[in-house]
């Protein structure tokens, strides 16, 4: 008996996958205003040098004031001395001499009208200090990095269950310090820290739900999970409006975890999982339980041990074939999917937080383009499964990061005052790459075989984070030259989608299951086996990812 046959006696989708479902997509909702909470937390506000002589001069006009002390539009510098002779009518600089000026010593004046208190306002990174905010972007990016290792691996050895309510626990906790850091420092630190804690919830999460779903729910169940994010990010929106200080609005965003974190407890662990490990009796009473939930308590009865050991077996002799990540480059055709899939991967990801942590850019109203952004992303992705589905992945994912890139790339020859214009091709460039990253996470788990599968799709996430991080750190190249960031934003994805037409085509191939299989595929387009031979050897049937490998459609 196979274990998707074990789920359908016990219910199917019954009331106990509906109820577990709702519970792990409430958190996911959330998870995009921590990934891109630093759109508002850290947004940079219009700024001038504050004056040493503001307090003394009350007799003399603001503006006046701001006049002699200032040079006109200069944000990081203020005259020496007061230019008293700009007052004058026909004011001009004394025998045309250089007006000396200095650095802003005594702090910075910042335009509240929008950002009552920000992370820039509340430790002054601007001017010389300005690249610490694309740093504290890319330190939590690294720990969203470090995550996916540290608990992809603690969640096979002690369940997907315990290491997410760890994982709530700490996102609550960790957020809410970040939220009353005295320094910057410090801040930095426990972002990092957030950033792990949303690595292990965005896994197992996913795992958890995936695992307990029959076969032919997987999908659904793997789209809703995405729309919740995508869902998201249109509530961060309306948050960030409601509470502009970044101290409340960190502390808005992380109180909920602990709620999470206190129901978590009445999730059940992945009976999979327990199977996997060992521990057939208590997955045997876990099933037993889903039964009675689902109203098939006389099933669960009927249910033994002999069952599940039978496939623990089946697993354990599976598991057994020693494959490591060198067996992705050990071969010639996967090692070529491997580069390839590398590159996509690295580039949907630094492309796509290349514009989402950008909205500034736009100079339009912030709260706005976040929905925008938001929105895109649901006809997106509606696209990228008609065409993964009636023309194929590899014509899908290369044209999606063309596009992406060539819609950032025109954006350079677009002048800033067409702002619809510019907004618009953004907006279309981050749904292609959207559509990208729904494409490559079901593209990966297709090229390659079984027995290394998770390790191929642990690569795709690492690379995808490695984009993540520097994305922002390439931002900063944009102090001393402009556009060289956009540019590198663009031409990452170009040369990505022409590297993506050397993958082979995967649509209506049945999933290879070794190393060799992978090898000797002439990979011409050939129908999926019949219904009778599906039936006969379950574990190929379907096309969508390994619901053990913790994939999901969305950057997380």
């Amino acid at each position: 008996m196979a274990f998707a046959d074990l789920l359908e006696h016990v219910g199917g989708m019954g009331r106990f996958q509906v109820a577990s479902v709702i519970l792990l997509a409430m958190p996911i909702l959330m998870m995009a205003s921590h990934n891109l909470l630093q759109n508002f937390t850290a947004a940079t506000s219009d700024h001038r040098c504050r004056l040493r002589w503001e307090a003394n001069a009350t007799s003399l006009d603001p503006q006046d004031l701001l006049r002699v002390s200032v040079p006109r539009g200069e944000r990081c510098r203020r005259f020496v001395t007061p230019q008293w002779w700009l007052l004058e009518a026909n004011g001009s600089a004394p025998n045309d001499s250089w007006l000396e000026t200095e650095p802003c010593h005594d702090g910075w004046t910042y335009d509240r009208s929008v950002f009552t208190s920000t992370i820039i306002t509340e430790w002054d990174l601007v001017c010389s200090s300005r690249g610490l905010k694309q740093l504290a972007q890319s330190v939590y990016m690294a720990g969203v990095l470090v995550g996916s290792i540290v608990f992809g691996g603690l969640s096979d050895r002690f369940g997907r269950r315990s290491l997410l309510t760890w994982c709530y626990l700490q996102m609550g906790v960790m957020g809410t310090c970040s939220s009353f850091a005295p320094t910057f420092t410090i801040y930095c630190l426990f972002r990092f820290l957030t950033g792990m804690a949303f690595s292990g919830i965005v896994l197992n999460s996913v795992s958890l739900s995936l695992e307990w779903m029959p076969t032919r729910m997987r999908a659904l169940v793997g789209t809703f999970m995405g729309y919740c994010y995508t869902t998201g990010q249109f509530l961060l929106a309306g948050i960030a409006y409601a509470i502009p200080d970044w101290r409340w609005l960190q502390l808005t965003v992380s109180l909920p975890f602990f709620g999470f974190f206190l129901y978590s407890w009445w999730l059940t662990e992945s009976a999979r999982w327990m199977v996997m490990a060992g521990k057939s009796q208590q997955a045997l009473k876990e099933l037993q339980k889903v039964a009675r939930i689902n109203g098939r308590k006389e099933e669960g009865d009927k249910l033994d041990i002999e069952a599940l050991k039978s496939y623990m077996q089946k697993e354990t002799t599976s598991s057994r074939s020693h494959h490591t990540v060198f067996d992705l480059v050990r071969t010639p055709v996967v090692r070529r999917i491997s580069c390839c899939l590398c590159f996509v991967w690295f580039s949907t990801s630094f492309a796509y937080y290349g514009l989402a942590m950008d909205l500034q850019n736009f100079d339009f109203n912030i709260y706005l383009i976040q929905l925008v952004f938001g929105a895109v992303d649901f006809p997106a992705k509606l696209g990228s499964v008609l065409t993964i589905t009636f023309v194929g992945r590899r014509f899908t994912q290369s044209l999606t990061l063309i596009l992406a890139g060539l819609a950032i790339l025109a954006n350079i020859l677009v002048p800033r005052e067409l702002r619809t214009l510019r907004t618009a091709m953004a907006v279309f460039g981050k749904g292609c790459l959207a559509a990208s990253f729904n494409c490559v996470f079901l593209y990966t788990s297709e090229l390659y075989p079984t027995v290394i599968r998770q390790t191929g799709m642990g690569l795709g996430n690492t690379m995808a984070r490695l984009g993540s991080i520097m994305a922002p750190l390439v931002k900063m190249v944009g102090e001393v030259f402009p556009v060289l960031p956009f540019i590198i934003y663009g031409a990452a994805p170009v040369v990505s989608g022409l590297v993506a037409i050397f993958l082979p085509e995967t649509r209506d191939m049945a999933l290879p299951e070794s190393v060799e299989e992978v090898e000797d595929r002439t990979w011409t387009r050939t129908r999926t086996r019949t219904r009778a031979d599906e039936a006969q050897q379950l574990p190929l049937q379907p096309t969508q990812p390994d619901p053990t490998l913790g994939g999901t459609t969305e950057p997380c």
